[in-house]
C-alpha cells in the first residue's frame, strides 16, 4: 500500500483484512509511512496523515508518536490543519502528559482569534482536556468570552467554564456575574450553557447558592415560555419545546428550592402548570414529568402539589416501559415515609407489579409493598405477599419471608417466636445474614415485641458473627461491642418492652459475656441492676446470672456456649441452677471442684432434695454432667456454700 493513499483507501484496506494478523500488518505499514512523513520538514499532507493516525487510534492501536505533530498543527495558521490538530489533541493528549502544556499558549492566542470557529476549537479543547494549570492560566479569557456578543461563542464559553469550575473550585466566583447575565439571552444554546454553569456553581458553594436564589423568578419565566410556546421546528422534540433545556431548568430549581420557603413558593405555580400540561404519552414528556416530580418532592412544596406528583408516579406504574415503572417505584420508596397516605392510593397498582416478569421490578415492588403494610390493610396485604412468597424467585424468597415477618410486627401468635427461632437455628448458612438484618431492625424500631424478642435471641446467640461484619449477603458494616450493648440496654429500659422481651434482652446480654472480651464489666453492671427489679421473673434471672459472675464464673462459658435450640440452652442452665440451689445433691456439687473431702447433706434439708428419692441422689449428678458435656466431677472445697 502506497504511503500517500487517502484515508478512505486505508479504511477500505483495513476492513478487507480477513484475519487479525493481516489487519495488524496493514496498520503497521501505514504507521511506518506516517511516521516517516512526520519527520519531513516540508510535509504538505500533515492533516491527511494525522487524520489516518487518529483512525488507527480509534481501532485501539498505539498512536502516541503523533502527539508532537498535534502540537505543531495547532500552531499552524491554516484552519484545516488547526482543526485536525485540535481534534488530535483531544484524542491523544490528556492533562497528565507534559505535551499538553505546550499548547497552552496556542489556545490562548486562538481564544482571541477573529474567526469564531477557531475560537470554538480552542474552547472545545480546553473543556475536554484542560489541566488545572491550564484552567488557572486561561480562566480570565473564558470570563471575557462569556460577555462576548456572539451567541455561538458564549454557549461554548459557558460549557468551558463548567470544566474549569470542576477542575479549580476557587475560580467559580469569577464566573458568577457573567453566568447571571446570560439568563437574559434568547438563544437556547446560551441559556442551556448558562443553566448548567449556574447549577455547577450552586452545588459547590453555599454562598453562591444564596445569591442565585434571587434568579428564581427569571428561571420561572424562561420555563413558562417553554411550556406555553407554540410549535418551533428548531427546538421541538416529539411535541415538547426544547425538553433538554426544560430538564436542566427543573434540576436547577430543585437545588435552589431545597429547604427554602421563599424560593419554593415562587416556583409552585410553575411546577403545577408543567405537571398538568406536559404530554405523558411519549418518552420525552415523561422525562420532563419525572424531573418535575423530583423537584416537587425535594422542595418545600404545597401538599396538593405533592399529591399531584405522587399521582404522576402512579401513572408511571401503568406504563408499558419497565424502565419507567422501575424509576417510579424508586421514587415512591423514597417518599413513602413522608407521604404515606398519598402512596397508599396506588397500593393495588404496586401489588400488581409483584407479578412483573422483570426481576428488578419485582424486587422494588416487594420493598414498596412491605413499606405500605399498616394496621388497616395488614390482612389484605399479607394475603398478597404470601401468594407472592409461594411463587417468587429463590433470590427474593428470604427477603420476602423476613419482610413479611417484620411487617406483621406484634400481630403474631405467641408460638411464632420460638418457631422462628427454630427455623433460624436450623438454617446455619443464614445465621450471619439474619443477625445483621435483625440488628438493623432493632435499631430502627423496638415497638414490635415479637420481632424484638427474636432479634435479642439472635444477637445473644450469634453476636460474634455480628461483630465480625463479614456477611456476604449484606453490605459490610462495622459493628462495635458498645453499639450492641447500647441496643440491648435500650430494649431493657424502654417502656414499650414487655417483661418477656426484657427477659430475652437480659439473657442476650449475659450470652454476650462469652462472645466479647472488652465489655464484660459493663455486662456485669447491667445484670446486677436488675437484681432488685420489681418483676419477679426478671429479678430471678438477674440474681442467677449474678451468682454465675461472682461464685461460679468458671461455669459461665459452659452454660452460655452456642445453645443451638432454646430448649437445650434452658436445659443446660437448669442443670447448673440445680447445682447451685440444691447443695444436698453431693455429686452435683462435685462440678465445682476442690479438695477430696465430701460435703455432707445439711440436716435441715432432710438429707435429700425435695421431690427426689434418696436412691436417686447419687445418680442425678452424673446425668446432668452428661448434659454439660461429660465433665469429670471433682470434690468440693470444704466450707464452700452456694
Amino acid at each position: 500500500m502506497s504511503p500517500s493513499v487517502p484515508l478512505q483507501e486505508m479504511i477500505r484496506a483495513i476492513r478487507s483484512a480477513r484475519t487479525q494478523c493481516e489487519e495488524r500488518g496493514v496498520i503497521q505499514r501505514e504507521c511506518a509511512a506516517i511516521r516517516a512523513q512526520f519527520r519531513q520538514s516540508d510535509n504538505g499532507g500533515r492533516s491527511h496523515n494525522l487524520a489516518k493516525l487518529l483512525y488507527v487510534h480509534m481501532l485501539g492501536y498505539p498512536a502516541h508518536f503523533g502527539q508532537m505533530e498535534c502540537v505543531r498543527m495547532i500552531a499552524s495558521p491554516r484552519y484545516s490543519e488547526k482543526r485536525v490538530g485540535y481534534l488530535g489533541a483531544m484524542m491523544l493528549l490528556d492533562e497528565k502528559q507534559d505535551a499538553s502544556l505546550l499548547i497552552t499558549n496556542s489556545i490562548k492566542n486562538d481564544l482571541s482569534h477573529s474567526n469564531q470557529y477557531v475560537q470554538s476549537l480552542a474552547l472545545c479543547t480546553l473543556a475536554c482536556m484542560g489541566s488545572a494549570e491550564m484552567c488557572r492560566d486561561l480562566a480570565p479569557e473564558i470570563d471575557r468570552l462569556l460577555r462576548a456578543s456572539n451567541s455561538y461563542i458564549k454557549k461554548k464559553a459557558a460549557l468551558c467554564a463548567v470544566h474549569i469550575v470542576r477542575k479549580v473550585h476557587d475560580l467559580g466566583e469569577m464566573f458568577a456575574p457573567a453566568a447571571r447575565s446570560l439568563l437574559s439571552e434568547k438563544n437556547h444554546g446560551v441559556l442551556h450553557g448558562a443553566v448548567v454553569l449556574i447549577t455547577e456553581l450552586c452545588e459547590r458553594n453555599l454562598e453562591t447558592l444564596e445569591k442565585f436564589r434571587k434568579a428564581v423568578p427569571d428561571l420561572v419565566q424562561i420555563m413558562k415560555g417553554l411550556v406555553i410556546s407554540g410549535y418551533s421546528p428548531e427546538h421541538d422534540v416529539a411535541g415538547i419545546s426544547d425538553p433538554f433545556l426544560q430538564v436542566r431548568i427543573l434540576r436547577l430549581l430543585r437545588i435552589l428550592g431545597h429547604n427554602n420557603e421563599a424560593a419554593s413558593d415562587a416556583m409552585n405555580d410553575l411546577l403545577a402548570q408543567v405537571a398538568t400540561n406536559t404530554d405523558s404519552t411519549k418518552t420525552v414528556g415523561n422525562a420532563v414529568l419525572y424531573e418535575t416530580v423530583l423537584t416537587v418532592l425535594d422542595i418545600k412544596s404545597e401538599s396538593g402539589l405533592r399529591v399531584l406528583a405522587v399521582n404522576i408516579l402512579g401513572r408511571f406504574l401503568l406504563n408499558n416501559d419497565r424502565n419507567i415503572r422501575y424509576i417510579a417505584m424508586i421514587s415512591l420508596q423514597k417518599i413513602v415515609g413522608t407521604d404515606h397516605n398519598a402512596v397508599q392510593r396506588h397500593r393495588g397498582t404496586i401489588v400488581d407489579c409483584l407479578k412483573d416478569q422483570d426481576a428488578s421490578v419485582k424486587r422494588r415492588a416487594l420493598d414498596l409493598s412491605l413499606a405500605l403494610v399498616s394496621a388497616s390493610n395488614i390482612r389484605s396485604m399479607m394475603k398478597e405477599l404470601l401468594i407472592f412468597l409461594s411463587s417468587c424467585p429463590l433470590e427474593l424468597r428470604s427477603q420476602a419471608a423476613s419482610g413479611i415477618f417484620i411487617a406483621a410486627g406484634g400481630d403474631v401468635r405467641d408460638e411464632t417466636v420460638p418457631n422462628l427461632i427454630q427455623l433460624i437455628t436450623n438454617a446455619s448458612e443464614l445465621h450471619c445474614y439474619t443477625v445483621h438484618k435483625l440488628y438493623r431492625a432493632l435499631l430502627t424500631d423496638i415497638s414490635q415485641q415479637s420481632l424484638v424478642q427474636v432479634a435479642c435471641w439472635c444477637i445473644g446467640e450469634y453476636g460474634d458473627l455480628l461483630l465480625r461484619g463479614e456477611c456476604q449477603e449484606t453490605e459490610p458494616v462495622q459493628v462495635h461491642e458498645d453499639d450492641v450493648l447500647d441496643a440491648l440496654e435500650t430494649v431493657l429500659q424502654s417502656h414499650m418492652s414487655s417483661p418477656a422481651t426484657r427477659g430475652f434482652a437480659l439473657t442476650a446480654t449475659m450470652k454476650l459475656s462469652t462472645r466479647i472480651t472488652d465489655n464484660v464489666d459493663r455486662i456485669r453492671s447491667i445484670v446486677s441492676i436488675y437484681g432488685s427489679c420489681i418483676d419477679v421473673e426478671l429479678q430471678q434471672r438477674a440474681v442467677e446470672y449474678n451468682a454465675l459472675f461472682k461464685k461460679y464464673d468458671h461455669m459461665r462459658y459452659i452454660c452460655f456456649e452456642y445453645a443451638g435450640h432454646c430448649v437445650l440452652f434452658r436445659f443446660r442452665l437448669s442443670a447448673l441452677l440445680l447445682c447451685l440451689f440444691f447443695p444436698q445433691v453431693c455429686d452435683l456439687l462435685d462440678l465445682l471442684g476442690g479438695s477430696e473431702e465430701t460435703l455432707q447433706p445439711s440436716p435441715a434439708a432432710g438429707g435429700t432434695a425435695p421431690g427426689l428419692p434418696a436412691n436417686t441422689a447419687s445418680t442425678a449428678g452424673g446425668d446432668l454432667l452428661d448434659l454439660l458435656g461429660g465433665l469429670e466431677p471433682a470434690p468440693l472445697t470444704p466450707g464452700l456454700t452456694p
